[in-house]
């Protein structure tokens, strides 16, 4: 096997002219030189150098060799360069997806923050929830996935946004480096002037007798269940997954519906009262990657300011 520092000893040889002047160009002794020439030409199996007088000669063999060598060279020095920068995070890029709420309210501050300290590190961001976010993760169509899930007592009541996989269990992510990020509970939206606006404190129960404004057909399913589990069954009159949508028709008096906290920061409620559920209902909210993705300073470095933005 032919390697890089037999090369560059081979191209100094060559331009000096002998192992005495290569080893000085080098820094390193004259035996050294003789020992990696010998080397080389044990690996390219023919001569490389011939003596003429005080002088090395290059053979044709070696003459192609040294020719190939500039360019192999260059292009090694070019890539531990590029290396360099990536592991001083003076360049890296990182591929970000995240759920919609997650996309406008943890990842504008926490990109903001890493270009502040990293201008060099690019970041692209793709919308995708999970558990289709995970997926891409696995596949290696993204370094970092923004997901959620929720605990074994409410997944359904999440309105307005898919479970992300709420009948997944935990051991599922064990393959994978989980950053816990926040707690996001969610909360009842009443229209103003609603018999519980003041509430302060309601239960999915005192809203049986409300019309609702649903989201996707899975969280339709969900809302169903719980709202049967609670002993009713609720008149769906809208359905939509778009979270303006939703405020829009709850504060247009149209019914109520329940939407995460970290939707509602994207979000300027018009006409609408957000009223805390009892018991809570939350789910968590995390950052993925796998976990020779973590070791990789972008990675890691992304992962810190999305921990830092959600502290916030």
């Amino acid at each position: 096997m032919i390697e890089a520092r037999h090369l560059r000893v081979l191209r100094a040889v060559a331009s000096t002219g002998s192992f005495s002047a290569a080893a000085r160009t080098l820094g390193c002794t004259q035996p050294a030189v003789s020992q990696q020439m010998k080397a080389l030409e044990g690996s390219a199996g023919t001569p490389l150098l011939i003596r003429t007088g005080r002088e090395m000669r290059l053979t044709q063999a070696g003459e192609a060799l040294v020719r190939h060598a500039t360019g192999i060279l260059a292009g090694l020095t070019a890539a531990e360069e590029e290396v360099a920068a990536i592991a001083g995070l003076r360049a890296g890029r990182v591929r970000l997806v995240s759920f919609p709420s997650g996309s406008s309210t943890l990842v504008p501050a926490a990109l903001a923050a890493l270009r502040a300290a990293h201008p060099g590190t690019r970041v692209s961001l793709v919308d995708a929830e999970p558990p289709r976010s995970v997926e891409m993760l696995r596949e290696g169509d993204c370094d970092v996935a923004l997901a959620f899930r929720y605990g074994d007592a409410a997944p359904a009541a999440a309105d307005g946004e898919r479970d992300g996989g709420a009948e997944r269990t935990e051991t599922e992510w064990d393959d994978l480096v989980v950053r816990p990020l926040l707690t996001d509970r969610l909360v009842a939206l009443v229209p103003d002037g609603h018999r519980l606006a003041e509430a302060g404190t309601v239960s999915i129960g005192d809203l049986a007798d409300d019309p609702w404004i649903a989201g996707c057909p899975r969280c339709r399913r969900q809302l169903v269940d719980v709202c049967e589990a609670a002993g009713f069954t609720p008149r769906i009159d809208f359905a939509t997954d778009d979270y303006p949508a939703v405020v829009g028709l709850v504060g247009a008096g149209l019914g109520v519906a329940v939407l995460p906290e970290l939707a509602l920061e994207s979000v300027r409620p018009k006409g609408v009262v957000a009223v805390t559920l009892a018991p809570e209902v939350a789910r968590e909210i995390v950052a993925l990657t796998l976990p020779d993705l973590s070791q990789v300073p972008a990675v890691a470095a992304t992962l810190d300011q999305l921990t830092l933005a959600a502290a916030r």
